[in-house]
């Protein structure tokens, strides 16, 4: 019984830190979110789950998106005029989300 009230106390102390770890929600977040979720966890088929994705990745991807060299013309207007800030709070904020088990398909 005592170790689970030391475990207990501990992970009450352990979340606020962890919470403190993780970047601000982003202004623009909303677009993004209706296709690949706020957490990260694709909403709509086709489109890719970002949640933990390697955050210079993101970045280049957005940046990529954003001046026309990936080619993806729906990523292109999405993103539409977004500052170099946006870009990485984006970025941020899809890495440090932590991936989710998907839902099996239903036949």
């Amino acid at each position: 019984m005592r170790f689970v009230l030391i475990a207990a106390l501990g992970l009450t102390c352990a979340l606020p830190a962890l919470a403190a770890d993780l970047p601000p929600k982003p202004v623009r977040l909303g677009l993004c979110a209706a296709c690949h979720g706020e957490t990260g966890m694709a909403q709509m088929p086709g489109a890719p789950n970002l949640a933990g994705q390697r955050l210079d990745y993101l970045r280049k991807a957005l940046h990529d998106y954003r001046d026309g060299t990936r080619n993806v013309p729906l990523m292109r207007t999405a993103i539409g005029p977004l500052s170099e800030a946006e870009l990485d709070q984006l970025a941020r904020w899809y890495s440090a989300q932590t991936p989710q088990p998907q839902a099996a398909a239903r036949p």
